[in-house]
């Protein structure tokens, strides 16, 4: 999971997609934490995203840092917890202006039967289950 994070952090753009109804949606992101051993994303919980993940929590991520390309899938878990929240804006300070832990509006989600795929064209993929 460490190899995860770190290749996320590393690109500090990542592309998240969920379903909207039958439609695919996809936007980016920067916010990736790790907290009590778990890997996490954040979101506003007005925003489109939170009420897809809420539909159906299965999601997926790409990012690419100039030769490699990762994939990771799995189910999004809202966790509510004060704690969490302010975690992942002690991590990501950017976030500080737009969201307080417990405001009701700040979403974390941990990463739950997590998948990743490493690829290059020069490597064969790497799996990390987490």
């Amino acid at each position: 999971m460490q190899r995860v994070y770190d290749f996320l952090k590393a690109t500090h753009t990542y592309y998240l997609a969920t379903t909207d109804g039958d439609q695919p949606r996809v936007r980016p992101f920067g916010t990736i934490d790790m907290f009590e051993g778990k890997l996490y994303f954040q979101t506003g919980l007005v925003k489109d995203v939170a009420k897809q993940l809420a539909a159906n929590p299965k999601f997926e991520i790409c990012a690419f840092n100039g030769s490699e390309w990762i994939r990771v899938s799995g189910e999004a878990v809202l966790d509510e917890r004060i704690e969490a929240q302010q975690h992942m804006l002690d991590e990501n300070p950017g976030l500080q202006r737009m969201y307080k832990a417990g405001d009701g509006n700040t979403a974390v989600y941990w990463i739950k039967n997590g998948v990743a795929v490493i690829s290059s064209f020069s490597a064969d993929p790497v799996r990390i289950e987490f």
